[in-house]
This record gives structure tokens, C-alpha cells and sequence, in this order.
């Protein structure tokens, strides 16, 4: 359903603490699994309680304010009360305001989570809707599968066009920095479980999130925010470089990323638009690290940031989203002129990579990740993946494919 426009539905939701579940992907859906993990744990959900679905500019913070109104007017019995317990919605949204791509908000009907040796499970029902909640129960994983990615709307040959053409235009003053992305496309075999695919993604790349929310799946190493009883926390992901075959020659690549002045620019500036967005909310202030520290992940090196501060108004999980999307990690400098030259220059629907995607309980708590390393498939299996950099004057187009190259990595591999 759209956005309630009248009375709020009303959620009873009720926690309860289980036996130790070993891993939630055995539980989710084979065809629309819904997860938000790392390190093995998370929440995960089955069914749909509630789907809400927004547009336009303000689709982020007009969906804070609505699940606002349905947690006010929920019934919550979370005796367990951890991260993830009680009534939670999942959600993925759209980078782009016009994106024929659908912004989400799902309650789940069974919520499974496990973290810190707790496990638990959140049964959540609507007033009048008598329908019985999914069965919940490990079922084996369908036969495996292996599918190649072919170049989607942006070939590696345009793709070396556009970095050119940016290339030029920041060169030309009014612009610093510009993300730009290219897709790859497939389809998913008749039956083909979407489990064994994050199962690859959650194995392969532990440290990061992994995801999976309405056909939208991915595992990224980028946190956007987390709010957690007032504190508000991120993590900025900007500058890469392949890792090293060897330890000496992995070594080596982490000192050039450490020190390239390219990469410290276009990392500056996506810590610089998140401390902007954070800063009006936190009483005390918003602090970072002053040096970026090395991100090691199996196929890269991050430059990264870690961020915290104090909220001082209340806000949500999902408000800060509103204020942080899109961080120039994910559109460029300054964000409303990079924002035009994307429009002008890809030719594809990002859908939502590059948007918010986690989970808000009914607190406002909650994880968000910036959707990269990720893919969305369609109601007939299509596969539509995408992968991006961050374009700056120094920027070359072999390096950039090339970059573009590793971060389709995990999704490449986790489906081939």
C-alpha cells in the first residue's frame, strides 16, 4: 500500500526469546528473502505485515514521519530488548528522486534475529487481519547455480566515455567531484534460490552488510548510519585500490592508497557531507578521525572514516538517512551540481544502489547501509547489478573501469 494518508494501521508485535539459531539464512525465502546482517547476525524476516511505498524528493523523511506514527500507535511486547528486537520495518530506497524503482518500508509478518548469543523471534500482526503468520522453519537450499553478468546499459567503452566527459567538465571549475556507475545484467534461472547467493556475498564478505529487501540484495561495506539510545554513529567509504597478490606487494597498494592525493580529496569530501548532515543534530557536536585509516576488505583497500556523535532532537534512524542521502561518497561535490551531470551522462536507473537500505525498530534505533556491491532482480529474474567511482580531475578511465571492475566483484562471483 501507499503511504496512510488517514488512521495509522495498528501493529502488535511481540517478542520472545528462542533457542540459539546457527545462521538465519536457512529461514528466509528462497525468492524474496528479506535480511540485514553481518558477522552472521541480524535480523531477518518472513511475510509482510505491512508495505508501505513512497515518492518524490521527500520519500525518505516523509516515510520517517510515517513510521513515526505507526510506532506511536503500536502495541510492543520486547522483553528480549536488543538491537533488532520488537517491531522493526526493513527498507531500501532509491538514489534517485525519479527512479522508477520502488522506496519501501516492509514490516515482516515473523521477524528472526540473533546477536551477542541471543536469539529471538518477533511475531507481528494488524488489527483485523486474522491470516496466520508464516511457518518458520530451515529448509535446504535449492540446487546451485552459476550465471554470467553481461555489460548493461553502460558498456566499459562508454563508461571510459563518461569519465572523459567528467573528467572534463571538473576540470573546467564548478564541479570537484562526480560518481559515476555502469551496470551488468543476467537473469536468474527458473527456480533459482536467492539464498544461495547471499549465502556467497555473507561467507565471502563477512565485515559488511548483507543485505536483502524487495528483490534488492547486495553486501556493502559502507555504514551510513546507526542510532542506537541517542548515539548516532557512520562510517565513510571513499578512495580504493585493489589489494596485493603477495603480503609485501598488499602492503604496498595500502601505503599508495594511504597517500594519494586523489583519493584523500575525494575521501575528504564524502566525510566533509556527512559531518554537514550529522551536525545539526548532535548537541555536543559531531566528531570524526582526523587521518583515514586503511579498510582491508578480500578484493580492496578502503580509505576510511568512522563518525560519532551525541543526537540532541530526537531524530530517528531513518530521519538521518533523510538528511544524510546522497553523501558525495555516492553522487560527488558539491551534491546538487553532481547530482545534474549524473542525470546528464548515465543513461541507466541506478534503482537503488547507492540509497538507503537497513532496518528502524520502533524507537527510531536502527542500522542503514549505502547500498553498493549490489544488484536488484525483478519479478521475472531479471538481474540488473551496478558499480561505481568516484571521479575526480586527476581521474584516468583505464583506472576507473578497472576500479569498477573489482567492486562488481562480490555480486559477480556470489551469482558465477
Amino acid at each position: 500500500m501507499s503511504e496512510p494518508d488517514g488512521p495509522v494501521p495498528h501493529l502488535t508485535a511481540r517478542t520472545r526469546a528462542v533457542d540459539p539459531v546457527t545462521s538465519l539464512l536457512p529461514l528466509l525465502d528462497a525468492r524474496s528473502p528479506l535480511l540485514f546482517m553481518r558477522r552472521g547476525e541480524g535480523v531477518a524476516g518472513l511475510g509482510e505485515a505491512l508495505r508501505l511505498s513512497f515518492t518524490g524528493p521527500d520519500r525518505i523523511a516523509r516515510a520517517a514521519e510515517t513510521w513515526r506514527r505507526i510506532a506511536a500507535a503500536a502495541r510492543v511486547d520486547d522483553p528480549v530488548r536488543t538491537s533488532g528486537s520488537g517491531l522493526i520495518a526493513f527498507g531500501a530506497f532509491t538514489f534517485a528522486d525519479d527512479s522508477a524503482f520502488e522506496n519501501v518500508l516492509i514490516v515482516p509478518r515473523t521477524i528472526i534475529g540473533r546477536r551477542d548469543g541471543v536469539s529471538w523471534v518477533t511475531e507481528v500482526s494488524v488489527d483485523g487481519d486474522e491470516t496466520p503468520a508464516p511457518e518458520l522453519a530451515a529448509t535446504p537450499l535449492g540446487s546451485e547455480f552459476r550465471l554470467s553478468l553481461q555489460p548493461g546499459a553502460v558498456s566499459p567503452e562508454r563508461y571510459l566515455e563518461l569519465v572523459a566527459d567528467a573528467v572534463s567538465r571538473i576540470r573546467s571549475g564548478g564541479l570537484r567531484k562526480v560518481v559515476l556507475a555502469r551496470d551488468l545484467v543476467g537473469h536468474l534461472p527458473e527456480g533459482g534460490d536467492l539464498r544461495r547467493v547471499l549465502v556467497d556475498l555473507a561467507l565471502g564478505y563477512p565485515d559488511t552488510w548483507t543485505f536483502a529487501i524487495d528483490g534488492h540484495i547486495g553486501s556493502s561495506p559502507e555504514t551510513l548510519v546507526r542510532v542506537n539510545h541517542g548515539k548516532v554513529t557512520a562510517r565513510v567509504l571513499a578512495g580504493s585500490i585493489a589489494r596485493g597478490a603477495d603480503a609485501e606487494a598488499d602492503h604496498a597498494a595500502a601505503l599508495r592508497l594511504a597517500t594519494s592525493t586523489k583519493d584523500l580529496d575525494e575521501h575528504r569530501y564524502a566525510v566533509q557531507s556527512v559531518l554537514d548532515a550529522l551536525g545539526p543534530h548532535a548537541r555536543s557536536g559531531i566528531s570524526a578521525s582526523e587521518i583515514p585509516f586503511a579498510l582491508k576488505l578480500p578484493n580492496l583497500w578502503h580509505l576510511a572514516t568512522n563518525i560519532e556523535g551525541a543526537l540532541s532532537d530526537g531524530s530517528s534512524a531513518l530521519d538521518l538517512a533523510a538528511a544524510l542521502h546522497p553523501t558525495a561518497a555516492v553522487a560527488g561535490t558539491p551534491t546538487a551540481k553532481a547530482l545534474e551531470v549524473i542525470r546528464e551522462l548515465e543513461p541507466l536507473d541506478r534503482g537503488r544502489y547507492g540509497g538507503p537500505v537497513g532496518w528502524v525498530d520502533a524507537a527510531g534505533d536502527g542500522k542503514w547501509a549505502v547500498s553498493l556491491r549490489s544488484a536488484e532482480i525483478d519479478a521475472t529474474g531479471g538481474i540488473r547489478a551496478f558499480a561505481g567511482g568516484g571521479i575526480l580531475a586527476a581521474s584516468e578511465p583505464e583506472v576507473e573501469l578497472a576500479e569498477t571492475k573489482l567492486k562488481f566483484r562480490p555480486i559477480v562471483e556470489a551469482f558465477g
